[in-house]
């Protein structure tokens, strides 16, 4: 892993962009720690006042800074889709490494789960969760759920490099001496199918913080709870917009989009270090 990053560092342009616009997110999220309010504080400052040195990204109509808010809530936006993307990275690697090497029945049953939860439809299942859930939803139950859902193609894709790896004579070479199954597919197959797993990662992060602001604008989550949909909403329902608050939804979309932007090329800069030819083609440019 660490050779992939520093491999990404020295070759991709991509990655460098996308490491810094992650890094401006991730500092703004750290700055959570040292605010002067509580997250859900309302009226702590005067409404609706534009962008100035005392508040630099301007007050909302709740009366709250809109700076201040926005750290918190991109850090709870961040660490939902970080959540989201473990859990499901590590039903991802277990179903697709065993279904992968041990194939017969086993590869077939996990593949009938696996693409069952391909086709199941996961926003009706979300807005049916809140409607039967209403208050009881939390952040972490909406991220286990979609967790849940999040890990079936990504599976499928590191069960056919397992597949692949299967037939290669080093696995041969670990069965003939010994290695119990769970030793090779965790010290032999593992560390080939890592640069997948840190692209996954990274467009699973993107999905999922995608869906949890569309579920958040919608007001299908809880929006007590500082996130940038849950800005965007009551941003929404004090018509922000028409009353010329544009700062109550600018910064907050600007932010996010900023994290997308940087987990995307960060994803594409590993898909391409993943594909042989083009890793091949950026060495050698560089050099």
């Amino acid at each position: 892993m660490a050779i992939l990053l520093r491999d990404l560092l020295r070759h991709s342009p991509e990655f460098r962009i996308g490491a810094v616009l992650l890094a401006f997110v991730l500092l703004l999220s750290v700055l959570a720690s040292f605010s002067p309010y509580p997250p859900e504080s309302v009226y702590v400052v005067p409404p609706d006042v534009p962008p100035s040195l005392t508040y630099w990204f301007g007050t909302t109509s709740r009366g709250q800074d809109v700076f201040w808010q926005l750290s918190f809530a991109i850090r709870n936006t961040l660490l939902f889709g970080c959540t989201v993307a473990l859990i499901s990275r590590l039903f991802a690697l277990v179903i697709g490494l065993i279904s992968g090497y041990k194939g017969g029945w086993i590869d077939r049953a996990l593949m009938s789960v696996n693409d069952t939860f391909i086709v199941i439809p996961l926003l009706p299942i979300l807005v049916l969760f809140y409607f039967v859930m209403r208050d009881r939803i939390s952040w972490l139950m909406l991220a286990l759920i979609m967790a849940c859902f999040g890990w079936a193609y990504d599976a499928r894709l590191i069960r056919s490099v397992v597949m692949s790896l299967k037939a290669r004579e080093f696995t041969q070479t670990s069965l003939f001496s010994g290695m119990s199954t769970r030793q090779i597919l965790t010290e032999e197959h593992l560390p080939y199918v890592m640069p997948i797993v840190f692209s996954t990662t990274m467009n699973n992060m993107v999905w999922s913080i995608g869906l949890e602001v569309t579920l958040a604008v919608l007001g299908f989550t809880d929006i007590n709870t500082p996130t940038i949909g849950g800005m965007i909403y009551w941003a929404n329902q004090h018509t922000a917009m028409v009353a010329g608050i544009w700062w109550w939804i600018a910064f907050p979309t600007i932010t996010v989009v900023m994290a997308f932007i940087g987990l995307f090329l960060l994803a594409l800069s590993a898909n391409a270090y993943i594909d042989p030819r083009s890793r091949l083609w950026s060495v050698g440019e560089a050099s």
